[in-house]
């Protein structure tokens, strides 16, 4: 038996290598000549940059930036001195699990240190930027990372704006001539797992404030600064505001769609690609995945959802394992997709947490258990 496992992570309980490394243990626990592949996978959130270094061996280049709040941490991007590839994974520096809960504050969080990350890579020579989008505490439609290319955002003063959304209400223009030079010769990419404009009811504001903290009042008043952003950019950035994706990570995803011109991928094709997912599945007999919350929004484009993808080109079975799995995740189910809670009943969320591994692993080794025995 040949198994495949290639999740993505669990929140706050486990990385996707964890997770990997749980499912291959649940494997050899029913199946000690299993032959187990593990693929960590991402689909451009939390992740995202360790998959492609594991895959590529790539290098760890560690950067200070600040937080979405302003504070430093240390971030970084993954390095590929052959084809001066840097992959960038902006929750590393401006991600929401970064940011306490009580912290939490979207109208002040800023895409700064995306920026310097991005400004880092090109000091080293990159003339291929990947962006991986997920996973943001922001909603300044990337005008942090902006600023730190070159952009000014500046006040009927003419005054530079801080680049955060409480300042940016005040804007009155927007000035793309300083933009760094090298970014003309840069290919730059998008690892997305959303579909969303910027603005309005499927917009950054509407459909992802909520989950950074923003109240109702909140989410109108963002939806107003970035559309006010858009009313003062330049004509092919005014364009991008309507263009899928447009809305990922608070609106970073407009800022280089429409100003660096970047291409936008979903974030679990290109680490598929990356990994050799497609030939590991093609030989496997099994192939299991998962994340913390199989929910809808697994439907649109998450790690699952793409690897179970790539397993129905080959006709193998899929089974999805979830922290927790939610009714409007059935669709995901089929005849070849099998969808697994992996939290025992009554277990309180903050315990699941905890014990995260041990669950999958258990969950993993009752299901190859039972295929094994409804094969014979």
């Amino acid at each position: 038996m040949i198994v495949v496992c290639a999740p993505d992570s669990y929140k706050e309980s486990m990385t996707a290598p964890e997770a990997a490394q749980a499912m291959a243990e649940g494997v050899r626990d029913v199946a000690p000549d299993a032959v187990v592949i593990q693929l960590p996978m991402s689909d451009g959130g939390e992740g995202f940059a360790a998959a492609i270094a594991a895959a590529t061996g790539a290098t760890w280049v560690p950067v200070t930036v600040p937080d979405a709040r302003g504070r430093e941490v240390q971030a970084g991007y993954v390095w590929s001195p052959g084809s001066r590839r840097a992959v960038v994974e902006m929750a590393t520096a401006a991600g929401l699990e970064g940011i306490a809960p009580g912290e939490r504050d979207v109208r002040r969080s800023s895409t700064v240190g995306v920026g310097r990350l991005v400004h880092a890579a090109l000091e080293a020579g990159a003339r291929h930027v990947v962006v991986g989008l997920g996973g943001s505490a922001t909603n300044d439609a990337g005008a942090g990372l902006l600023v730190e290319l070159g952009v000014r955002f500046t006040d009927e003063n003419g005054a530079d704006l801080v680049p955060v959304p409480a300042q940016l209400e005040r804007c009155t223009s927007i000035d793309a001539s300083g933009l760094d030079p090298r970014l003309r010769d840069c290919l730059v990419e998008a690892a997305c797992d959303v579909s969303n404009p910027l603005l309005g009811p499927r917009g950054a504001s509407a459909v992802y404030g909520p989950q950074k903290g923003a109240t109702p009042d909140d989410v109108a008043y963002l939806d107003a600064v970035l559309a006010r952003l858009v009313s003062l950019a330049p004509p092919a950035a005014k364009l991008a505001a309507a263009l899928p994706g447009a809305g990922a990570a608070g609106g970073l995803g407009w800022a280089l769609l429409g100003f660096l011109g970047a291409r936008m991928r979903p974030g679990v094709e290109l680490v598929a690609d990356t990994v050799g997912l497609d030939a590991a599945v093609a030989g496997a007999d099994l192939v299991l995945t998962g994340e913390g919350s199989v929910d809808a929004q697994t439907l649109q484009g998450k790690t699952p959802a793409g690897v179970a993808a790539v397993a129905a080109r080959h006709d193998v079975p899929v089974v999805v394992l979830g922290g927790r799995v939610t009714d409007d995740a059935r669709a995901l189910a089929s005849e070849s997709v099998q969808l697994v809670s992996i939290t025992p009943d009554g277990q309180p969320t903050s315990e699941a947490v905890r014990r995260g591994s041990e669950n999958l692993r258990r969950a993993v080794g009752r299901v190859v258990a039972e295929i094994a025995r409804t094969s014979r």
